[in-house]
C-alpha cells in the first residue's frame, strides 16, 4: 500500500454551470460534476477517463484550484500546480516574458528561480521576436508552447494535463511528449485528461472514470480501460 503523502483528497464533490445567462431566473442550470471521490498520493500518475461531457477538464480545473465546488470539499497539499489547459492562464495585454513572471509569482516561486528559468523556457517555447509582444497577437500553437514550457520548469510537484493542450505541431507534440514522460520518471505526480486509452495504460499506475459526472469504483489500470471499452 502507498503510504506516501495525500496530494488531493476528493469528497463528494459537484459544480454546476448555468447554461444561458440571458435567462438567470430560469431553472437552466447544468449538472456538471454530481458525486466524485478520490484520493492521489504524491507520485501518482493518474489518467482521468469519460465521455464527451462527463465532466473531466472540469475536474481538472477544480483540481487547480480555478473553479470551486458547489458541494463537497478538495483538500489540496500544494496550494499552486501547473496546468497544461488550452488557452489558460495568460494576461492578453502582457507580453510572454511579462506573463512567464506573473505565473511564477502567483505560483509562489522565488523571483530568482523564475529568472533563472526564463531563457529555457522561452528556448522551449520556440517563440524567438514574439517573446516581447503581447499573448493577444499570439496563435493557439504559441500559447500552448508558452504554457508548457512555464508548467514545465517551475512546476516541480504536480502537474494537470488536458489533452486539449495539445495543440502544437507534430515535432512540438514529441517533445513535449518526451519531456512528460521525463517528469513522471522524476516522480511527480501527474493527473491527466485523455481519450488515448494506450497513452494512459503505459504511463499511469491509476485510473479514474467519470461517467454522468459520478466517479465510478476505482479498478485496476488494465481492467478500468476495458471497462471504460466495453461500455
Amino acid at each position: 500500500m502507498n503510504q506516501s503523502m495525500i496530494v488531493y483528497d476528493v469528497c463528494h464533490v459537484g459544480i454546476s454551470y448555468m447554461k444561458s445567462a440571458s435567462f438567470p431566473w430560469r431553472k437552466n442550470r447544468f449538472q456538471a460534476l454530481k458525486d466524485v471521490n478520490f484520493q492521489i498520493r504524491s507520485g501518482d500518475v493518474v489518467g482521468i477517463i469519460g465521455r464527451n461531457g462527463a465532466g473531466k477538464t472540469t475536474l481538472l480545473r477544480l483540481l487547480a484550484g480555478i473553479l470551486k465546488p458547489d458541494t463537497g470539499v478538495i483538500r489540496r497539499a500544494y496550494e499552486h500546480v501547473g496546468i497544461l489547459s488550452f488557452g489558460s492562464g495568460f494576461e492578453d495585454r502582457l507580453s510572454g516574458r511579462q506573463n512567464i513572471m506573473l505565473e511564477g509569482i502567483q505560483m509562489g516561486v522565488p523571483r530568482r528561480k523564475i529568472l533563472q528559468h526564463a531563457d529555457p523556457i522561452i528556448e522551449l517555447a520556440g517563440l524567438g521576436e514574439f517573446i516581447d509582444q503581447p499573448i493577444k497577437v499570439y496563435s493557439s500553437g504559441m500559447r500552448t508552447r508558452l504554457g508548457f514550457a512555464i508548467a514545465y520548469y517551475l512546476h516541480s510537484q504536480v502537474l494537470l494535463i488536458d489533452e486539449t493542450f495539445v495543440a502544437g505541431d507534430d515535432e512540438f507534440q514529441k517533445k513535449a511528449g518526451q519531456l512528460i514522460t521525463e517528469k513522471i520518471q522524476s516522480g511527480i505526480t501527474v493527473v491527466m485528461v485523455s481519450h488515448a486509452l494506450s497513452v494512459l495504460e503505459h504511463l499511469c499506475n491509476r485510473i479514474i472514470q467519470i461517467e454522468d459526472g459520478v466517479s465510478l469504483p476505482e479498478l485496476p489500470v488494465r481492467e478500468s480501460i476495458e471497462r471504460y471499452r466495453h461500455q
